[in-house]
């Protein structure tokens, strides 16, 4: 066991939940020391995935893993968070300083309050980061951001935790946890549709290798844009060029209307931030927003 004000001793750490991220972060703390007692899995996928992430870890039932390990590692869908908390602790599962830690992005420390009445440690570890659930995962746990909130007295065990697996922790309030996710979620998530939907369009109008053509201009977008922020924008709509943007709407309505409401949606909001910073001037941004209008409809 841990003192809540220690770095964490070599633990037996267990795994509820073998979706793409616990497994990860398990064989990752497997690899600074601690040792992978058990783990649970409902679908037949999860427990091929752990068998091959955790080769000779015993699969079993949460409540098992729970009474072999020191660290329980709590890597199951939001939704499914509090339920499987509230449970555990109901049925005595918890025992007095076990540690606890979710990796959800929308919870804090505050959802494992059921085991924490128990006695449970509680720590909110996530990972700023999309898993693929395959090996490749625990080799980009390096350098990777997480963002940590847990009692002030269990700071220090949980930053040492995430510096053991390789990653940076970040202290986020407890209040601040759904203001973080969305952020998370509006730069990874977000941006995995907006590409997409650029593949998309690019193999219609008859580029063939549309992932080749993007990649490099995608690339420096991204660099530059954590660079300068909103002075890497560029295009017509931080130009003002209203004329060219009613050329994207109409051809987009003839030919994918699916794309005509993110189109515009992303327009409008950078149209707002170059009138901000000062990139798109006052006289061109009306003609602008007025093709805009109504959400791009004639």
């Amino acid at each position: 066991m841990v003192g809540a004000e220690e770095k964490p001793a070599r633990l037996a750490v267990g795994v509820v939940g073998t979706g793409r991220v616990g497994p990860a972060l398990a064989a990752g703390l497997g690899l600074a020391g601690h040792r992978v007692v058990a783990a649970s899995g409902v679908s037949e996928v999860s427990r091929r995935r752990a068998e091959a992430m955790l080769p000779g870890v015993p699969l079993m039932e949460p409540v098992a893993v729970m009474e072999r390990a020191d660290l329980v590692l709590l890597t199951v869908p939001d939704d499914a968070l509090p339920g499987l908390v509230a449970g555990l602790a109901e049925t005595g599962a918890v025992r007095p300083g076990q540690l606890l830690a979710h990796t959800s992005g929308r919870y804090g420390a505050a959802v494992l309050e059921p085991a924490r009445r128990a006695g449970g440690l509680p720590l909110a570890l996530h990972p700023a980061m999309t898993f693929t659930g395959t090996p490749v995962d625990v080799q980009r746990l390096a350098g990777c951001s997480f963002g940590v909130t847990a009692p002030v007295a269990l700071r220090m065990a949980a930053e040492a935790l995430v510096i053991e697996m390789g990653g940076e922790p970040e202290w986020i309030e407890e209040s601040a946890r759904p203001l973080y996710h969305a952020g998370l979620a509006i730069g990874a998530n977000h941006l995995v549709t907006l590409v997409a939907q650029s593949m998309d369009l690019l193999r219609a109008a008859g580029v063939a290798e549309p992932g080749r053509m993007l990649g490099p201009l995608l690339g420096a977008a991204l660099d530059n844009a954590l660079r300068s922020g909103d002075g890497a924008l560029t295009g017509p709509v931080a130009r003002g060029d209203a004329g060219t943007v009613a050329a994207h709407l109409a051809e987009l309505r003839r030919e994918a209307p699916e794309a005509v409401a993110s189109y515009v949606a992303m327009a409008r909001a950078t149209a707002d931030r170059a009138l901000a910073n000062g990139m798109l001037k006052a006289e061109y941004a009306e003609a602008l927003l007025g093709v805009l209008a109504d959400e791009g409809t004639p």
